[in-house]
């Protein structure tokens, strides 16, 4: 099978390879990377990766591998986010869950957990994820690339459907507890 294809339910399908990087489309992105002390090793790598590709990148921390709290950087890197400074997020822990969990905890976020081009591709497509996280315990390298480059290269989908949807997923952010 070519490597730049898979197989999705039977069809065969272009990989993401084939689709124009986020840089072609509209230019660099500014993009805001934070880590815990588990993913540190593998955010230095992401920021670099980055760079290469001509996106301004803000890195939020951890810049060292001692122990930090996830939540405490996840917080930092959705700043950058709700203000405007960056237009999408990468948060790199141990599995990614935990950064996940606590940016999906912000007004205005949304993060997905991906390990693999179609999840990262179609978060955005269909949900408007803004916060891509990755475990470095998970995934090597080699795949982090592979997500970064669906993640960033992928947009909104302009079909009413999903936009209903992701209004839905706001009003959800406005429901007082309990109601």
């Amino acid at each position: 099978m070519n490597r730049r294809r898979f197989l999705q339910n039977g069809v065969m399908l272009p990989a993401v390879a084939a689709l124009p990087s986020a840089q072609e489309r509209r230019g660099a992105m500014r993009i805001v990377v934070g880590s815990d002390h588990a993913g540190f090793p593998m955010k230095g790598t992401v920021v670099q990766l980055l760079k290469s590709w001509k996106h301004t990148v803000k890195d939020c921390g951890s810049f060292t591998p001692d122990p930090v709290d996830f939540p405490d950087i996840a917080a930092l890197v959705c700043a950058e986010l709700k203000s405007g400074r960056a237009d999408r997020g990468v948060m790199v822990c141990g599995t990614g869950v935990g950064a996940a969990i606590a940016c999906n905890k912000t007004h205005g976020i949304r993060a997905a957990l991906c390990h693999d081009t179609y999840s990262a591709h179609q978060c955005v497509e269909h949900d408007n994820v803004n916060v891509v996280c990755i475990g470095a315990q998970v995934i090597g390298a080699s795949v982090a690339e592979e997500v970064l480059k669906a993640f960033l290269s992928a947009q909104f989908s302009t079909e009413d459907q999903f936009r209903r949807r992701v209004r839905k997923l706001d009003q959800l952010d406005m429901v007082a507890p309990g109601k």
